[in-house]
């Protein structure tokens, strides 16, 4: 048995969401990324004195949204509290952010175990606060440079309970938060962009242990695979430090993508480090039961609903429905498309394979696609009525429809791609066909049964191409 085995993984995260809000948390500066450094600012968002901070009315309806899109207890009284520290990038000293009084409480996302079953992730809390401006390390070999664009700007942050096993349920949890608000249109969940940005809990104990062991907080991740990377990297460390009898620090330790590992940064601070006291520059927001009712109005479908629908009442397998629902956009096309035919099979195939391959080579978002979901429809129509082969369909017909209103009958029939289905009409290329290569109908009928293609070949070229390959196979094998 090898060391790993021994032990059991204790994981929780901690996601901070920036918000797409127009504006600030707490004041009117532009909420916007890529300006250029030191742009962005004022003097609330500078917290020069005198100035007086404004809750974001926004903010708090977002929070709402994920609340309730994870099943929280969202709270009535919301008040603000300081979180005081010492950094460069941070120009008031302190954090606006909520302490004791998260505004929403409970929930669980969901995601598979290692056997492929459901399993919830519960979310200890949420909370709004404001995030801090960026140390800018690479630009100048001699000194650190600030940009206070990012002070100010509004997050919630998600954490999660110590449910997570494993570096793939972490991985899992990730995917499945960024999905979520972007769904919510609360986030674009670009990591790489630092819009979506995980910290980690990790620690191991030994299988059967009551307690956990001591936790180290892993930051600096800008991706889900980093995400699981860093966990795996600080499993093996952890587990390493034990088996040759040292100790596990409480400490903060920073992910090193470059050579897959993680530094010490700073022992870990505890809460009476950071000084909270209540925000005496805001009054508590009251959230009420009829507010909560009226932002659940306008909450899209989710992804598990989604889900649910796709693979229950459309019976298309989990893997179709998962690559369906991965995107909002495409998801809720595909939900439309199928209010305009039964073959939701064939309707995934068409949008998990031709519709995301045009987007994705055109750099076209789902919303400006030029085919409707009713017209699409009526393509996947004509194949189904064996009017146009599926090679015809994607070929020919689907790259015309993208230029034209016309429907896809109205197209093929104007370009002559419409099948001959015609019993009769089939029956005499199959004669002809016959008639050419007597000799191979002999070998046929002696066992070389891929002969088949050889006269359906000629079928499909006495034919120009206009032979319904189905039904013109059956008869064409019906009568050697």
């Amino acid at each position: 048995m090898s060391a790993r085995d021994k032990y059991e993984v204790v994981i929780g995260l901690e996601v901070h969401a920036q918000l797409l809000t127009k504006t600030k948390a707490y004041s009117s500066d532009e909420n916007i990324y890529g300006a250029v450094p030191n742009t962005k600012t004022s003097v609330i968002s500078l917290g020069h004195p005198g100035t007086l901070p404004k809750s974001n009315t926004n903010v708090i309806e977002y929070a709402v949204k994920l609340g309730i899109a994870v099943g929280s207890d969202i709270r009535e009284r919301n008040e603000y509290a300081r979180k005081n520290y010492f950094y460069a990038d941070l120009p008031k000293g302190y954090q606006i952010t909520q302490d004791t009084t998260p505004i929403c409480n409970g929930g669980a996302i969901q995601i598979k175990d290692k056997d492929g079953n459901p399993k919830n992730i519960k979310i200890t809390r949420i909370h709004m606060e404001e995030d801090a401006g960026k140390s800018i390390h690479d630009l100048d070999p001699f000194n650190t440079l600030v940009d206070l664009n990012r002070a100010g700007v509004p997050l919630v942050e998600l954490v999660s309970e110590p449910d997570i096993r494993s570096s793939e349920e972490a991985y899992q949890y990730i995917t499945e938060v960024r999905k979520l608000v972007r769904y919510l249109d609360i986030c674009d969940g670009n990591m790489e962009e630092g819009s979506l940005r995980c910290d980690a809990n990790v620690s191991v104990m030994l299988k059967g242990a009551k307690e956990f062991g001591t936790k180290v907080e892993v930051k600096n991740m800008n991706s889900s695979r980093n995400v699981m990377r860093a966990i795996e990297f600080e499993i093996d460390r952890q587990i390493e430090l034990l088996e040759t009898g040292g100790e596990i620090s409480h400490e903060t330790r920073s992910f090193n993508a470059a050579n897959n590992s993680t530094i010490s940064m700073r022992h870990k601070e505890e809460a009476n480090d950071y000084r909270y006291f209540p925000e005496p520059d805001l009054q508590p927001v009251i959230v009420t039961k009829e507010y909560i009712n009226k932002v659940r109005k306008t909450l899209p479908p989710l992804p598990n609903e989604l889900f649910l629908i796709f693979t229950k009442e459309y019976n298309l397998s989990e893997y179709d429905a998962n690559i369906l629902t991965d995107e909002k956009g495409i998801a809720l096309y595909f939900n439309a498309l199928c209010k305009y035919t039964k073959n939701y099979k064939s309707a995934a195939n068409f949008v998990n394979g031709s519709v995301k391959s045009y987007l994705n080579e055109k750099a076209v978002h789902i919303n400006d696609f030029a085919i409707t979901p009713e017209r699409l429809a009526t393509l996947i129509a004509i194949v189904d009525d064996g009017k146009v082969s599926n090679t015809v369909a994607t070929s020919k017909i689907f790259p015309t429809m993208l230029e034209s209103k016309k429907t896809a009958e109205e197209i093929a029939t104007e370009n002559n791609w419409v099948q001959e289905s015609d019993s009769d009409a089939l029956g005499s290329y199959i004669t002809q066909a016959i008639a050419k290569y007597p000799e191979k109908v002999a070998e046929y009928k002696g066992g070389k049964k891929g002969l088949i293609g050889l006269f359906m070949g000629e079928v499909m070229k006495l034919s120009k191409g206009q032979a319904d390959p189905k039904l013109a196979n059956q008869l064409l094998r019906s009568e050697l």
